[in-house]
């Protein structure tokens, strides 16, 4: 297994590079692993996996209903919502299949309701259903006045997207893959059937080469020789709220989708805390994720209306993330077959639910191979609510007292956990990465509390 994060990279010529270690990236070299002759390396700019769009989605496990019908997200989405339910299960990655109610507020909306029910049905979802507002409000008493209906989608989900993006690269790892951190890949060529790229970390050779940079995959791209999209970061802030809020939303509240996205939804999330966002910015700064005091009074004046007693609760924290808009409402995969290239573009907030249909189809487009084999599973650390965790297992706390010995107390977290985390395969490179992995410092007091703590058994295991 191999992990770096500085130094020079390996003096060798690997037989598939990704890069990009975010979730589509990171399960496109848990696919790639499948192939026991190959040597796949996965590079990342950051120190981390899952550090850009990845760890801001709005974690929702989608069926694809409301995709453009006969569009390749449809169809990776349909398949990916499928493929992911059962890797979750497999790998104790936490699921919630609560469903969702796209509610309509005035009369345009609701009239363009049984449209999002034709173009479910389109999209293979049969399990949609108008609502009116007698059944809406019994289904969300406390859903703000005037909602004239809603279609419910039951099959909608959330998930948790940290340890997706993770188990992924951990697997890849384990089977063999060279996770190559601190990396970011400047210029690029193609000559003599190698690409050759030039690093952070110096020359990095590979025969095929996936291209899966996020918002970054349109620069990689014209550095190959290509102009096939541009990618405009899509700012979308959100607001956290506190544990108690969890009881006043039973479903993902979803407004009637515009051309910008899905809109500004409500949700609750596997960690027990309720979202409220996002907002949809186009900028110019793709590595702009500050929030503003704008988007954040623009979503208080929707959560106000959607779920007014909303407002009344504490916010945790507050964050942004930027998507990978492009001129197309569609996925941007493209093979250049006589360069072993792919590009993997346009991923938006989708591609979480997608990844590994993405990747399957991703590594279909990759001539020569070689023969195939199942990775060993992974287990993750279990970081939903519906679930037990550590503390919650006295047959676990008798084997090993370090799981009940609580570090963060806002969230839960044991001492085992973090020590389970720091000793992990891909080990968390800072605090924000330890706070993945575990939910240390996510909680009421955002660390104010466990800080000092959690700072000690960091610096601890780096000793």
């Amino acid at each position: 297994m191999t992990v770096t994060s500085h130094g020079p990279l390996p003096a060798t010529t690997y037989d598939v590079t990704v890069v990009g270690a975010g979730v589509v990236g990171s399960a496109v070299a848990r696919e790639l692993a499948r192939h026991p002759d190959l040597r796949v390396a996965l590079v990342e700019a950051q120190d981390d996996v899952g550090q850009g769009t990845s760890k801001a989605n709005t974690a929702i496990l989608h069926t694809g209903f409301d995709a453009v019908p006969g569009s390749l997200e449809a169809r990776l989405v349909r398949e990916g919502a499928r493929l992911l339910a059962a890797y979750a299960a497999e790998s104790g990655i936490p699921v919630e299949p609560v469903g969702a109610l796209l509610v309509a507020w005035d009369e345009e909306q609701h009239a363009a309701l049984p449209g999002l029910l034709e173009k479910a049905e389109h999209n293979q979802y049969r399990d949609a259903r108008l609502l009116g507002p007698a059944e809406l409000y019994a289904r969300e008493p406390a859903l703000g006045p005037g909602a004239l209906g809603a279609l419910h989608v039951p099959g909608e989900s959330i998930i948790c997207p940290w340890t997706t993006t993770l188990a992924y690269a951990t697997q890849a790892v384990r089977a063999g893959v060279d996770l190559h951190l601190n990396c970011r890949v400047g210029a690029a060529r193609h000559e003599q059937g190698v690409h050759r790229l030039t690093t952070s970390r110096g020359t990095l050779r590979t025969r095929l080469l996936v291209n899966a940079a996020g918002l970054h995959a349109d620069t990689l791209d014209r550095a190959l020789g290509h102009e096939d999209f541009t990618v405009t970061p899509r700012r979308g802030q959100l607001l956290v709220f506190d544990r108690p809020a969890r009881s006043l939303v039973r479903h993902i509240l979803l407004p009637v989708p515009t051309a910008l996205g899905k809109g500004v939804l409500v949700a609750p999330t596997v960690y027990g805390n309720v979202l409220l966002g996002p907002t949809a910015e186009d900028l110019d700064d793709k590595r702009d994720t500050g929030s503003t005091a704008e988007g954040l009074a623009l979503l208080r004046e929707k959560g106000g209306r959607i779920l007014p007693a909303l407002l009344d609760e504490e916010v945790t924290a507050v964050y942004a993330g930027l998507r990978a808009a492009t001129e197309q409402d569609d996925y941007r995969i493209t093979a250049h077959p006589e360069e072993g290239y792919v590009t993997v573009g346009g991923i938006r907030s989708t591609g979480l639910t997608a990844s590994l249909a993405i990747a399957s189809y991703v590594t279909g487009l990759l001539p020569g191979l070689g023969p195939t084999r199942e990775p060993e599973p992974v287990r993750m650390p279990n970081l939903g609510e519906a679930f037990p965790r550590p503390y919650q297992r006295p047959e676990l706390i008798a084997a090993d007292p370090e799981y009940g010995t609580l570090v963060c107390h806002c969230e839960r977290v044991s001492r085992g956990e973090i020590r389970d985390a720091l000793a992990a395969t891909i080990p968390p490179a800072g605090l924000d990465g330890l706070r993945r992995r575990t939910r240390a410092r996510a909680g009421r007091c955002q660390g104010f509390f466990c800080g000092a703590a959690v700072r000690a058994l960091w610096e601890e295991a780096r000793s």
